[in-house]
């Protein structure tokens, strides 16, 4: 049987199978995880890159914006050098929170994504990084190319929710926003994190 160049046969895992992007790193391919109607945490499983539920959401408060993560990149040695006060980096792929105006309620979805900056987020002591972006072609959102652009009521509402979205009574998870950078910084924690994967996975 003959199949057209752009048919997948099987399903390409959404961490290592899907492209970053062609613009890589001012636009990405962002795979979503979670939407902001949804109150429990979903994560991509890490051997059949299906999508399945890590837990529910431990507190009433759920992600501002869409949230998942870029294809083919790893938070190890180099994005953990970006982040001094960490001790390793989480091991996880480069997670991005996307803003969006149109409302997209249902995850597992993929979307290119404009930078405009990111969070130095400690996770324990692993480095956790969050790229902020915004949809791209979303003309509500076109004429914003920072983060200090975006509405400080949104900013408040992400640093919210990582600093208190694994706190529970008797937890002794301890989660810090450390600062929000502008995109030239979260570029280079980007490209750190494309070079962390092709060193533990190739090209």
């Amino acid at each position: 049987m003959n199949f057209p160049e752009t048919f997948y046969r099987w399903r390409p895992h959404p961490w290592h199978g899907l492209d970053v992007g062609e613009n890589f790193p001012d636009v990405v391919n962002a795979y979503i995880e979670m939407t902001p109607f949804d109150a429990v945490k979903y994560e991509v499983d890490k051997t059949t890159g299906y999508l399945r539920v890590d837990r529910p959401q431990l507190t009433s408060s759920m992600s501002p914006t869409l949230y998942g993560f870029i294809p083919r990149t790893y938070c190890g040695d180099r994005v953990q050098k970006l982040s001094p006060s960490s001790s390793r980096g989480d091991g996880d792929p480069l997670d991005i929170c996307v803003i969006t105006e149109r409302p997209i309620n249902r995850g597992e979805v993929i979307l290119r994504a404009r930078v405009i900056g990111g969070i130095q987020m400690i996770d324990g002591d692993e480095a956790d990084d969050k790229i902020i972006a915004v949809l791209d072609e979303d003309p509500f959102w076109a004429d914003i190319h920072s983060i200090t652009e975006v509405p400080k009521a949104l900013l408040n509402r992400l640093r919210h929710y990582f600093e208190t979205y694994k706190l529970t009574p008797g937890s002794n998870e301890h989660v810090e926003v450390l600062s929000m950078y502008d995109a030239e910084a979260a570029k280079g924690v980007m490209w750190a994190a494309q070079d962390d994967y092709k060193e533990r996975y190739g090209e």
